[in-house]
């Protein structure tokens, strides 16, 4: 990934969602050539000259002053994410450009052992790649979908593209999740635009999926620490969960989630049933004592 390229296209596209009746500006009427603000009004807004708000637009962005980000942040109305991600493209922009291997990310046995000790709810563990690390048992029957390719680990974002037809029966809105999924990814490739196993997701999903290819180019962004998540599962049908989302301090880029029912609810019955079912699922695959024919019983059923 380009860090001059991002910053150039995300700031473009920036400026092209703000009219100038939201910026405050006067209008003369008339058809306007541009979508959004001109350079010009951009820079005037900003406090700067358009000579130099040009030269940022073109993906200039190492040594910009942090005020000078707070000005262009105030003056294209960026919200949370977007103001977070215009400031990791300029930290970008001033490092090494040299690309870099993914470092390893093996669990610390107490890091299962807590997802293990939660119960009633599914959690797992995640990357900025969004592989699942690691999970607990509902974590693992919640995305036992994810779990039919054999491809480890299994990845939010190679089964929601690669997979669609499957991911599409799983999320009722799939057009939201997927939105979700690229605006998720980008705010990660402007965190580390030289993490290499982030690229070749990327560039294989760019390759394989007109979709995410769609949705990457618009450069949207967003931040993914709590809130409401809606699924279908094929056993138990709709899970309407809440989420939270935590970043393990001990361990760089890994976060924690948990997916919980409210109590009493329904979604909270259909919880039980998969935990059920997922017990039902390991004990299957255990092996069971033989049979005085010499075969082996196994107990029916897919298995996650």
């Amino acid at each position: 990934m380009d860090n001059r390229n991002d910053a150039r296209d995300f700031l473009a596209s920036r400026r092209a969602k703000i009219t100038p009746e939201q910026a405050g500006l006067p209008t003369s009427g008339g058809n306007r050539r541009v979508p959004g603000l001109r350079r010009g009004e951009v820079a005037t807004l900003a406090g700067v000259s358009v000579e130099y708000y040009t030269r940022l637009e073109r993906g200039n962005l190492a040594g910009v002053s942090e005020s000078v980000l707070e000005a262009l942040a105030r003056a294209l109305h960026l919200d949370d994410a977007e103001h977070a991600h215009l400031f990791d493209l300029a930290r970008a922009a001033g490092t090494s450009k040299r690309q870099r291997r993914s470092a390893p990310q093996n669990l610390r046995p107490s890091v299962q052992f807590a997802l293990d000790a939660i119960t009633d709810a599914p959690a797992f563990v995640r990357n900025a790649r969004m592989d699942i690390l690691a999970a607990n048992r509902l974590g693992r029957a919640l995305h036992s979908e994810m779990y039919v390719d054999p491809v480890r680990p299994a990845n939010y974002a190679r089964f929601i593209f690669l997979d669609e037809e499957r991911a599409r029966r799983f999320f009722p809105d799939w057009e939201l999740a997927a939105n979700n999924m690229v605006a998720i990814l980008r705010t990660e490739a402007g965190r580390d635009p030289f993490d290499r196993g982030l690229s070749d997701l990327v560039g294989e999903l760019s390759t394989r999926s007109d979709e995410f290819r769609t949705r990457w180019a618009a450069h949207n962004v967003r931040r993914h620490y709590s809130g409401f998540k809606h699924f279908h599962h094929p056993v138990v049908g709709e899970l309407r969960l809440l989420f939270e989302a935590m970043e393990l301090s001990a361990d760089t880029g890994l976060s924690l989630f948990i997916y919980p029912a409210e109590p009493g609810s329904p979604s909270a019955d259909a919880l039980r049933l998969l935990a059920s079912w997922a017990a039902t699922q390991e004990l299957a695959e255990q092996p069971q004592t033989a049979p005085a024919s010499g075969g082996v019983q196994r107990l029916p059923g897919p298995t996650v």
